[in-house]
């Protein structure tokens, strides 16, 4: 993939990749890389290329497909896709949808690989909570407004869709919305649809989260918490109140800034820590370890918390004795 980036100077091709701040594997061997287009974002920005999709079979290394976002899926400056979620039933790979959160513009651009077009979603649950932008982590103090930034998707009904969890980065609340309200473009854009998203509950103070996943064995959730340096879980199959929630893992230095989670195919846990705010808001320091990443098997991760199967079943029991 290295030969993809453009050179300095030059202006990228369509098979070229600017800024990508996260991409998504499929079960049909395709990474889907969400371009942003964006270059020195936290110098002068300047926008190289329009914001697209751009989509690699990973037998070949070559690029299938590259989507340019339509004008009325961005909201201006405001607007920044920094991530990408892929929806999709096994060996269906023409029916998959994609979907991208734009957490400055606070709304969801869906598009369909199928029909090859994208649409716009606007709610009120994907703007930020005003009183949870204010953060401190790794001992920097600085105040963010991103919305709609995390996106989980839970396991798929008879029928091929699911429950997509969302949340905005300053936020604590978690949300959801089945995902034929954003694969219908019809429904999606219709804004008598407001009732069909569902608020599942907070995940207590200072939890704000980047990114969440989901492990389809259990039906447990992962998230980062960005204010506590660690990761909690919560069992989707509980209703989600701080009780519910636990954290799995906690550490000061290691996991200043845990930015990304990811299960793989064995059901291990990978966890990423980055020290963005000192990057940004700061310097990182070279002669310290500034990136890390971790990896724990799901079971062994949840085992002992609220979020493990098992504690259910054994509070269960001392109920009804």
């Amino acid at each position: 993939m290295a030969n993809k980036l453009p050179k300095e100077g030059e202006h990228p091709p369509e098979d070229h990749v600017v800024s990508v701040f996260r991409a998504f594997v499929d079960s049909c061997d395709r990474l889907w890389v969400m371009e942003t287009g964006l270059a020195d974002i936290l110098g002068i920005p300047h926008q190289v290329t329009s914001p697209a999709i751009v989509i690699f079979d990973l037998n070949t290394d070559k690029v299938i497909r590259r989507y340019q976002l339509k004008p009325e899926d961005i909201k201006g400056d405001d607007s920044f896709f920094a991530n990408i979620v892929v929806d999709m039933q096994p060996g269906k790979c023409d029916e998959a949808f994609a979907y991208i959160p734009d957490l400055g513009g606070y709304g969801i651009v869906v598009y369909s690989y199928k029909d090859n077009d994208s649409w716009r979603v606007k709610h009120n649950f994907f703007h930020f909570d005003p009183l949870q932008g204010d953060m401190t982590i790794g001992g920097v103090n600085f105040q963010w407004t991103d919305g709609v930034f995390g996106l989980a998707l839970g396991n798929p009904e008879q029928n091929g869709d699911r429950t997509v969890y969302f949340h905005p980065l300053a936020s604590t609340m978690e949300f959801s919305v089945n995902s034929h309200v954003l694969k219908n473009k019809t429904i999606a854009t219709d804004p008598h649809s407001y009732s069909l998203y569902k608020v599942e509950g907070s995940k207590g103070p200072k939890s704000q989260t980047s990114e969440s996943t989901i492990d389809s064995k259990t039906g447990v959730m992962f998230f980062t918490q960005l204010q506590k340096d660690g990761i909690a879980c919560w069992n989707t199959k509980m209703p989600l109140d701080p009780p519910n929630v636990g954290m799995i893992t906690q550490d000061n230095e290691k996991l200043i800034f845990t930015n990304d989670i990811t299960i793989d195919g064995d059901r291990n846990l990978w966890m990423l820590s980055d020290r963005m705010p000192q990057f940004i808001y700061r310097s990182l320091d070279a002669s310290q370890v500034n990136y890390r990443i971790f990896k724990v098997p799901v079971d062994e991760a949840i085992k002992g918390t609220p979020c493990d199967p098992m504690h259910h079943q054994s509070t269960t029991v001392k109920n009804t004795q």
